[in-house]
This record gives C-alpha cells, sequence and structure tokens, in this order.
C-alpha cells in the first residue's frame, strides 16, 4: 500500500516539474529577485524527495547571475575611477595652491635679493666715502678679488659682484695690485679702477743704468720683484709681440740673426714698476720711451737746441740701425762722455778704411762674448763651444745688431764723431783713454799702461 502511494506521488511529482518546466520563461531583463525566487522553489522541490534538477534551467540562472556578477564588478569600477578621478583633482588643486605659494616666495625672496644686489651696484649703500687699501694678490681668481673688496667693504655682495664681473666680461681681468680705493664706487667704476694700472700705489722705482743688455736688464728687473723669472721676458725680446704697435720694431732688419731682436731699443732711463708686472707692459714702458727719445725734439746735453735723433740721423751716411749698433758699441767701450766721440772716430775710421782699401776689422774686445758680457758669465754648458756671432775680429763691419742699451749720448756720438785719424784706443787700469793712429803707437800705447 505504501508502495503504491511512493509510486503515485513520483509520478505526480515528475508530471508537476514538466508543466513547471513548460510554463517557465525566463527574462534576461526581470528583476534578479524573482530569477532568485523561482530558483530556491526549483530547489524546494529537489528537497521534497527528487534527485533530479532540470540542467537546461540551472545553466541560465548560472549565466544570469554572472552576467549580473559582471554588471556589478563594472559598476564598481566606474565607482572607483570617479573616486581616484576625484582625488587626483583634489591633489592637483592642492599642487596648484603649493606651487603658486612657493612661486611667491622664492619670487620675494628673489625681488629682495635683486634689490639689495642692485643698491650694491650702484652704491646707493655705500654713500659715505672712506678710503681704504686693497691688496689684490698675485694671478687672482674672480673669488680672490670679491673677497678683497668685500673684506674692505668696497662692497658688501659678493656673489652679485661676481655674477656682475661674469656678465660684463670681467672676471678674468685683473691683476695683482695694491690700490686705494673710495667705499663708494659702483661696480663699473671698481672694476675700471682695479683693471688701470695707473691707480696701483705698489710701485717700484727701476733704475736702468746706460749700457745695460737685454740678459741684464732681465736680471735686474727680477731681482727687483718687477718680474717673477726672465723666461717671459726674455721670449718677448726674441718675438714679433711688438711689430705691430712700433714701426721701427717691424723695420728692423735681419731679426733672424740677431741673439734678442730688441736689443738696443729698450731705453736705459728710470722707470716706475709695479710687483710681479707684466713683461709685456716693462717692455712697452722702455719701447715707448725709446720712441719719445729718437722721434720726437729732446734736450740733449753739450746742444743749445732740441734735437730729433730720427731727422740728425737722416744727414748721416749710416742708416739709424747703424746708428744704434755703433752706439751700443760706444756705450760698451767708452770710458766717458768725450771718450764717446773719439772712439765713435775710430769705429767710423775703421769702416771707411775697410770700405777704401777692403781690408781691415773693427776688432772690438766688446763684441767677443755678446751676448754675454765677458767669457767667466757664459753658462759652464755653452763655455767650452760658444762662438759669438757677433765678433768684430771674424767679421767684416758692424755685427748683426746692437750689444746693449745705449743712452743718448752714445746715440749722439755715433751721428757726430770727432774728426780724427785714430784707429786704435785702449784704456788704463784708472779708465784714462790713449788713441793711436797707427799699430806702432798702439803698441807704444799698450806697453806704458801695462
Amino acid at each position: 500500500m505504501d508502495f503504491e502511494n511512493n509510486s503515485f506521488k513520483e509520478k505526480d511529482i515528475n508530471e508537476l516539474r514538466k508543466e513547471k518546466v513548460q510554463n517557465f520563461h525566463l527574462n534576461i531583463d526581470d528583476d534578479n529577485l524573482a530569477v532568485g525566487e523561482h530558483y530556491r522553489q526549483l530547489e524546494n522541490y529537489d528537497d521534497e524527495g527528487s534527485q533530479t534538477i532540470n540542467s537546461f534551467s540551472d545553466d541560465d540562472v548560472r549565466e544570469q547571475m554572472e552576467r549580473n556578477s559582471r554588471h556589478m564588478r563594472k559598476r564598481e569600477k566606474r565607482e572607483q575611477k570617479k573616486q581616484l578621478k576625484y582625488a587626483d583633482l583634489q591633489n592637483k588643486r592642492r599642487f596648484r595652491i603649493i606651487w603658486w605659494v612657493s612661486v611667491m616666495l622664492v619670487g620675494m625672496m628673489f625681488a629682495m635679493y635683486l634689490m639689495i644686489g642692485v643698491n650694491d651696484m650702484l652704491a646707493v649703500d655705500r654713500s659715505e666715502e672712506n678710503t681704504v687699501t686693497v691688496e689684490i694678490p698675485e694671478n687672482p681668481t674672480l673669488d680672490d678679488v670679491t673677497k678683497a673688496l668685500w673684506s674692505k667693504g668696497v662692497i658688501k655682495e659678493e656673489h652679485f659682484f661676481a655674477m656682475y664681473a661674469t656678465l660684463t666680461k670681467n672676471a678674468d681681468r685683473f691683476t695683482q695690485g695694491v690700490y686705494n680705493m673710495s667705499t663708494n664706487l659702483d661696480y663699473e667704476a671698481i672694476i675700471n679702477y682695479l683693471q688701470s694700472m695707473s691707480n696701483r700705489t705698489d710701485t717700484i722705482k727701476v733704475t736702468i743704468p746706460e749700457g745695460m743688455s737685454v740678459l741684464e736688464i732681465a736680471d735686474m728687473l727680477v731681482e727687483k720683484d718687477v718680474l717673477s723669472d726672465t723666461k717671459d721676458f726674455l721670449k718677448l725680446c726674441n718675438s714679433d709681440y711688438f711689430d705691430e704697435d712700433y714701426a721701427f720694431i717691424s723695420n728692423i732688419p735681419n731679426p733672424d740673426k740677431r741673439y734678442y731682436k730688441l736689443e738696443g731699443y729698450l731705453f736705459p732711463d728710470t722707470y716706475e714698476c709695479y710687483h710681479n708686472e707684466d713683461p709685456k707692459l716693462t717692455i712697452t714702458r722702455m719701447l715707448n720711451d725709446y720712441e719719445t727719445r729718437i722721434y720726437d725734439n729732446q734736450n740733449v746735453d753739450g746742444y743749445s737746441n732740441a734735437v730729433n735723433v730720427k731727422k740728425l740721423s737722416k744727414a748721416n751716411k749710416y742708416s739709424l740701425n747703424q746708428i744704434l749698433i755703433m752706439a751700443s758699441i760706444i756705450q760698451a767701450e767708452a770710458a766717458n762722455k768725450e771718450d764717446m766721440y773719439n772712439i765713435s772716430s775710430i769705429i767710423h775710421n775703421r769702416l771707411e778704411y775697410n770700405v777704401d782699401y777692403g781690408v781691415g776689422k773693427l776688432s772690438l774686445d766688446s763684441t767677443k762674448f755678446y751676448p754675454y758680457r765677458s767669457k767667466k758669465v757664459i753658462p759652464e754648458s755653452e763655455k767650452k763651444t760658444f762662438k759669438s756671432t757677433y765678433n768684430t775680429y771674424k767679421l767684416n763691419g758692424l755685427p748683426p745688431g746692437p750689444i746693449c742699451n745705449p743712452g743718448m749720448d752714445a746715440i749722439m756720438a755715433a751721428i757726430y764723431p770727432n774728426d780724427t785719424s785714430y784707429l786704435y784706443f785702449c784704456h788704463a787700469k784708472n779708465g784714462t783713454p790713449y788713441y793711436a793712429t797707427t799699430l806702432y803707437e798702439q803698441n807704444l800705447n799698450l806697453a806704458s799702461i801695462n
């Protein structure tokens, strides 16, 4: 009896399921709650004793649920994007505020720095005039200069002055020196003041004696602390550096045969120099003096009127270059001014004798070891093999160039020699000169002084 009832129930349940399935329509647009309720109803039927479920209905429900899940994830992503976008917008607003505040602060600080710097540049805050001594070291850097000026109160803003000097291309144009400076100068006036050598107070008076050679002058300038060494000075004295500024230098004949091209043109005089100055400045000072002495009218001892050496030399049969060579020999050989004119006559006579008869040499001791004063001062490394190309015992006529830097008396003596017949001369140990016309007379003179 129970078996039949169970069969009946099972049959009724299967029929009911078929009817439900046939009448079930799934609408993908239905509300999620309806789909879920229908699914739960089907599950309830299963709970009543059936182990079989319609697979078609189950797949559709799962598909719908997955769609709904994807839809929800998309909505979540959209919501997250909105939140991120909003947060990003807020961050950008904050950044702009911070950025503008920073720009304003930097601008205000720069404006203050610029105002302070400009005031210092124009000496607005340094109106009170005081004089201070500023010492710029040897081979100064821009930092050395700014520190020296700042420490003495000439400037107040080191970095602003350094920037100004750099922008105006003056950073590397400062030189060593001691300057008495006012504290109320603007930057441009400060730079101009420091770059003018005439404003230096660390001057040294140096007297170059008549008859000194280039080598001797170089040594003296180092000894007096005008130059740091002789190397650059000597190099310049044998270069073409000054040719463009001085026609008498560019017109020097046979410069390649001379030991020092500028020998004879560094006029002996008293000069006001500076400690460790540029040798170009030193040489320029001497060449300017030579140019003035030779090409302008000058008052010369023994002459009532001012004389112009260049014009006077034109009346002579020898060129100015030859006159200068003769003057250098006269300067080196003569004992005094009067002696210069007699020795000049001997040189002129020997040159004429050589021209007229084709024999004879000047044979002057002062030329034997040039560019050195004597054999004992020749460097040991050269002493055994040294032979001067200026040796007038070996060559005919005048040497290739001057052997020293003569003064005005020797130059005038070379232009206007005494009228004598002398061909020889010698000096006693006390400097007394003896002259002779013949070799026999010369030997007698030599015997008398020995």
